[in-house]
């Protein structure tokens, strides 16, 4: 079966194939390597090779070679001779049915290794095998009856061993070798006519599995990734580096190429490390896929439905963690916004990747839509929520460092030292939101929406804190020196709302949020 799906392979891949068969040589040659490969043989298989080699034109070794049937036949000749002859078919049946039985328990670690796999289907393989050709050389003393009722039991017992034991497994490239193997021994007995439908819609369901072993094994290469990244724009001092770069993802940018070296990419490593890695995962699904007998629209809709899931439950877990971790930087969360924006815009070239493998055209009704955008949209927009939060929170620090003096006589010459930290970090940080390198087509549309909405959010929560300090339950009286000076510091917080620091705003729009602050 093996030698057979190797040629189908060669003739598919070579539909021109000169001069009709391989010699008896070459086809031994080609397929011995081929073995090696994927599946080292056990023992007792390994003499085939052995017996062709010995005589090159002798044929590959059918049952009646590797196994003696001479007792059988005697046995069944003197039952026949003395007339008990049905005593003897009696006999070999119920025997034979209890060897199946033993034949079909699994061992218990069957699952720890391939080769525990192999050695559980060469039995049942062995087996059949026997049957067949007693049945083939004997009148009768096995039916077709016998045989088909002693498959459907190893049926059901295969498919229930391999449910039980292919759960255990968490390594995906098992699971493939596994399925491979399937195939194989389902190749191999629907070779001697044994209905093989219900192992094919088994691999199916172990499908399921596998892609499940897959996103557990790409969740933690999404997280190296993404915690090794430095979340700064990818710096390229030549053409070959420039050009390495924009081979692994999907970017063009007039503005930048245009550009002498050094330039910087406005996004960082994580980009094109996040997009090479879905198309390995595509790639993993595929395999799997392979010598199923299915339609080539069966396996684009299984290779979308596994990549959404890897788009929106795995990659977005990796992404929600990195954006809600703990001591997260400004500049990083503004770096996260632009690379998801950058990733959103690759998913059209992934739905292409697809269809290239799988030449299913996504107009084709039921395609299924790859979730990407919303993937990224949604990490964006945590991370932009991220980005107010922690503002508001570093604004409420500076605020516990506020110490008026309700009753002072005369006011300070200038505004509050705390007041003044606190508007120098404003000031640097919405810095670091315009200044972004590299930032030519995203910058107006998106990291300056940010800025703006949280330079507003800033503004806001800082206008209605200190409107709380003023208004204080256990501020019982004021002086108008305290008023005074409390006055420097709203004038403070207006000069900064006045001098534009981040641009884009209509008229005195930010101003607007210290005016209920100013009147009262």
């Amino acid at each position: 079966a093996q030698q057979q799906r190797n040629l189908d392979n060669i003739v598919s891949q070579q539909p021109r194939i000169s001069g009709g068969k391989k010699s008896k040589k070459e086809f031994s040659a080609s397929s011995e390597l081929e073995v090696k490969n994927t599946s080292p043989m056990s023992e007792q298989d390994s003499g085939i090779l052995d017996v062709e080699d010995e005589d090159e034109e002798e044929e590959v070794p059918g049952a009646q070679d590797l196994v003696d049937f001479s007792p059988v036949y005697r046995c069944l000749h003197i039952y026949s001779v003395l007339g008990a002859r049905e005593i003897f078919e009696s006999y070999y049946r119920k025997q034979r049915r209890k060897q199946a039985r033993l034949v079909l328990q699994p061992p218990s670690n069957m699952h720890e290794t391939l080769d525990g796999y192999r050695k559980y289907f060469n039995q049942i393989v062995g087996f059949f095998v026997v049957e067949d050709h007693i049945l083939h050389t004997t009148q009768g003393l096995v039916n077709r009856a016998y045989i088909d009722e002693l498959w459907e039991m190893a049926l059901s017992k295969t498919i229930a061993a391999l449910r039980t034991h292919s759960s255990y497994c968490s390594d995906p490239s098992l699971v493939l070798d596994l399925k491979n193997l399937i195939v194989l021994f389902a190749d191999t007995l629907q070779g001697y006519g044994f209905p093989v439908n219900q192992l094919f819609d088994m691999l199916l369901e172990i499908q399921d599995q596998y892609s499940e072993t897959l996103l557990k094994k790409w969740a933690g290469v999404f997280r190296n990734i993404l915690d090794s990244d430095n979340y700064s724009p990818i710096p390229v001092s030549n053409e070959e580096v420039y050009r390495k770069i924009v081979g692994q993802f999907p970017f063009q940018d007039a503005e930048l190429e245009k550009q002498p070296f050094p330039k910087k990419f406005p996004f960082s490593e994580f980009v094109p490390k996040v997009y090479s890695q879905i198309k390995e995962f595509i790639y993993a699904c595929l395999k799997f896929s392979e010598d199923l007998h299915l339609s080539s629209t069966e396996v684009d809709d299984m290779i979308r439905k596994s990549t959404n899931l890897l788009l929106t439950r795995t990659l977005s877990n990796c992404l929600q963690n990195v954006i809600k971790r703990k001591n997260v930087g400004l500049t990083e969360l503004v770096q996260i916004i632009i690379n998801t924006t950058h990733l959103e815009k690759s998913c059209k070239f992934l739905e292409e990747f697809i269809t290239n493998i799988t030449n299913v055209l996504p107009e084709t009704v039921h395609t299924t839509k790859l979730y990407g955008t919303t993937t990224f949209k949604d990490a964006r927009h945590a991370a932009e929520e991220e980005i107010y939060t922690n503002l508001n929170q570093k604004i409420d620090q500076f605020l516990q460092l506020a110490d008026y003096d309700w009753m002072a006589l005369e006011p300070g010459s200038r505004a509050s030292d705390y007041l003044v930290d606190l508007i120098g970090f404003l000031r640097s940080t919405f810095a670091v939101f315009t200044h972004l390198p590299g930032q030519v087509d995203v910058h107006s549309t998106m990291s300056g929406k940010v800025a703006q909405t949280a330079c507003m959010s800033a503004c806001k929560h800082l206008s209605t804190s200190l409107l709380q300090l003023l208004l204080e339950a256990e501020v019982r009286q004021l002086t108008l020196g305290a008023l005074h000076q409390f006055n420097l510091d709203v004038e403070e917080c207006e000069q900064f709302a006045r001098s534009g620091p981040v641009p884009g705003f209509q008229g005195d729009t930010l101003q607007l949020a210290f005016i209920d602050l100013r009147q009262v």
